[in-house]
């Protein structure tokens, strides 16, 4: 008989490493990575004063987009000249092509979850046409 259901906590498996040659370690914590079936990736960071995850941009083969929901703390996101302030209770969503990064230059740890994965073209196509929208 297949599980009900799986449970993790954010409290263990924690890998700490410098994301897109940013400033520092981040601490991730990668949640179902085996088990689910979703096309998403889904991550717990905390990013401790001073640290950045590095610009960089998802294209092509790699293409992806990225959805960051703020949990704790205070930061900023750039997105190539453009400077983004971020705070907890905030979401943002980058597109595929976009240039961007973030950085903690509080005095607090930030945390947040980020989901990410290949963008969906029908759907995007849909949305383009004005269809899906409420």
């Amino acid at each position: 008989m297949a599980p009900k259901f799986w449970k993790e906590s954010d409290s263990t498996g924690i890998v700490s490493r410098p994301v897109h040659r940013g400033e520092g370690n981040i601490d991730m914590r990668g949640f179902f990575d085996s088990m689910s079936n979703l096309p998403v990736k889904f991550q717990v960071w905390e990013l401790a004063p001073g640290v950045s995850e590095g610009a960089h941009t998802h294209e092509g083969a790699n293409s992806l987009e990225e959805l960051y929901y703020f949990l704790e703390g205070r930061g900023e996101m750039w997105f190539g000249e453009e400077t983004l302030e971020v705070q907890a209770g905030e979401a943002v969503l980058v597109p595929e092509n976009v240039d961007h990064g973030m950085r903690n230059p509080s005095d607090k740890p930030l945390r947040l979850i980020i989901v990410w994965g290949k963008p969906d073209r029908r759907a995007a196509d849909m949305l383009s046409r004005g269809r899906g929208r409420d």
